[in-house]
Order: C-alpha cells, then sequence, then structure tokens
C-alpha cells in the first residue's frame, strides 16, 4: 500500500478544489491562504494530522519560507506543491496603471517564482529520498494574449518562461518533475475577483456605450468547465511517473494553445527566407584580428 502524498497549495479558487480531493483521495494537504478562517469547513472535518492550514501572502518570501518550514516541521517531507496563487486584472494596456499592474506581477510573477524555488529546494534537501512535483499553474492567457487583460497574460507568459528554464536547469538525479498546467476557463470565484481599472474614453464605444476591448468578458463569466472535474485530471496527471513539461486542460484552451502553435509554425516559415545569408564570414573576421 502507497504512503499518502503530503500537497501544498494556496487554496483559494481553483486550490480549493486540489485541497479538498487531495483529502478525499487519503493524502495530506498543506493549505495556504491569506484568510485561514475561509477554510473553516474543512478544519472542521479533518484533524491536523490530515490538514494542515497556514496563513501564507506569496508576494511576502519571508512568509513562504516560514511556511515550508512549517510543512517540514508538521510533515517532514512534501511531494506536490500546487502553485496556483495568482490574481486578475481587467485592463486596456494603455490604461493600467503601473501601480495595479506591479502588485498583480508581485503575486503572479514574483510569487510563483519564489515559491518555485523554496519548492525546488525543498524537494532536493530536506525530501528523503529527494524528489517531488512541481505544479505551475498556468493559463491559456500565458500563450496567447488577450484584450483586456493584457497584464494577467503578461505575468502568465512571463512564469511560462521561468519555468521552462527551471525545468532545464533541475538535475535528474533530483528526480523533480515540473508541469505548467495551462488552464482554459473553469468555473471558480476569479471573476468576482478580478480588479477592474477604469476603461480610457478613447476605447469606449459612444453608441453602444461599452468598453469594446472588454465586451466578451463579466462580471463572473460563465465558464466551459467544471473546476471539480478538472482538479480530478490534474491529480490523475500529477502521480503519472513521467508527467508532461505543459498539460493543456480544457477544450478551449486547447484550441488557443493548438492555433498559437501554427501560428508560430508559420510565421518561422514565413520568415525563413530573412534568415539566408545572416551567418558570419569567419574568414574576415580573422583578417580583421
Amino acid at each position: 500500500m502507497s504512503l499518502p502524498k503530503i500537497w501544498f497549495s494556496s487554496s483559494s479558487g481553483f486550490g480549493r478544489h486540489m485541497t479538498e480531493l487531495a483529502l478525499q483521495s487519503g493524502d495530506i494537504a498543506i493549505a495556504t491562504l491569506r484568510s485561514p478562517a475561509a477554510l473553516a469547513d474543512l478544519a472542521s472535518q479533518y484533524g491536523p494530522d490530515k490538514l494542515l492550514i497556514l496563513r501564507l501572502d506569496v508576494s511576502k518570501p519571508d512568509e513562504i519560507r516560514v511556511a515550508f518550514a512549517k510543512a517540514k516541521e508538521a510533515f517532514g517531507r512534501i511531494d506536490v506543491v500546487f502553485n496556483n496563487a495568482g490574481s486578475g486584472l481587467m485592463s486596456e494596456v494603455e490604461g493600467t496603471p503601473d501601480d495595479v499592474a506591479r502588485a498583480m506581477f508581485e503575486v503572479n510573477f514574483w510569487g510563483a517564482a519564489n515559491v518555485s524555488q523554496e519548492a525546488v529546494r525543498f524537494f532536493r534537501e530536506i525530501n528523503v529520498p529527494a524528489g517531488g512535483r512541481l505544479l505551475q499553474v498556468s493559463s491559456s492567457g500565458g500563450v496567447q494574449g488577450l484584450p483586456a487583460i493584457g497584464y494577467y497574460c503578461a505575468s502568465k507568459f512571463a512564469i511560462e518562461g521561468l519555468t521552462e528554464a527551471l525545468a532545464d536547469e533541475i538535475r535528474p538525479e533530483w528526480n523533480i518533475k515540473v508541469t505548467l498546467i495551462e488552464l482554459g476557463g473553469f468555473m471558480t470565484n476569479a471573476g468576482r475577483s478580478m480588479v477592474r481599472s477604469v476603461p480610457p474614453p478613447a476605447y469606449i464605444d459612444i453608441e453602444r456605450k461599452i468598453a469594446t476591448a472588454r465586451a466578451y468578458l463579466t462580471v463572473n463569466p460563465r465558464m466551459p468547465s467544471d473546476a471539480t472535474k478538472g482538479a480530478a485530471a490534474i491529480y490523475k496527471m500529477a502521480l503519472t511517473p513521467d508527467p508532461p513539461l505543459r498539460f493543456v486542460l480544457g477544450k478551449d484552451s486547447l484550441e488557443k494553445v493548438k492555433k498559437k502553435g501554427e501560428n508560430l509554425i508559420a510565421a518561422a516559415e514565413a520568415s525563413a527566407p530573412f534568415s539566408e545569408g545572416l551567418g558570419l564570414d569567419l574568414s574576415v573576421l580573422s583578417a580583421r584580428r
């Protein structure tokens, strides 16, 4: 009989579904969030040997280190880090206040980056035997930029690039697997909690009285996918022997990622003739020396 896995995650939004599934599956959950009281219902169902609830604001590196230290003290190891803390921002690029965009990047990029570093260190230096799974929650918006959420997409593009580099830096003997999860639209409370800026006048259709770039978004738009079913798919993938670097989840995300891949290939092929003849003439360089 295999030992229960120990999961570390932010337990709001999609992370709440992952925490509940891990507990229902007999695993152990370290649930982190800014307001621990939000998990009072789970705390009443599961004892401290199954559920550890910690206050954590991922924009504060010291709190990240403390959370991992408390996880070590409680359970001695962590098997899976579901790195999903994040915030949304609806704002046209031209009308986004710098301080608002930077605050989102503190969570979506720097927070995720700092959790990733601590997770890799923990997997390598604390776990015996060494190893673990880092599940990096991204979005189809980290592959294809979308109107009215440009800075959100930029934060996800940034964490995608960092994660690709991190995955290549990890030595095979550490037994650490990294997966980028590119989520489509799932029904959570993300729409209600999204920060919204005032649209610049130039982006408002005077006749229809709407901000055209964000017309496809509503206060809490109905998303095409069920978060509970999505969590089950992620759980299954995370426990496979060789999880992929990229895990695209949701039909809408599949369509966006496929289309972006096709467009990139087409762009490379169309640009190829312009790269002909750009090689350095080494004989000329040698003569100059």
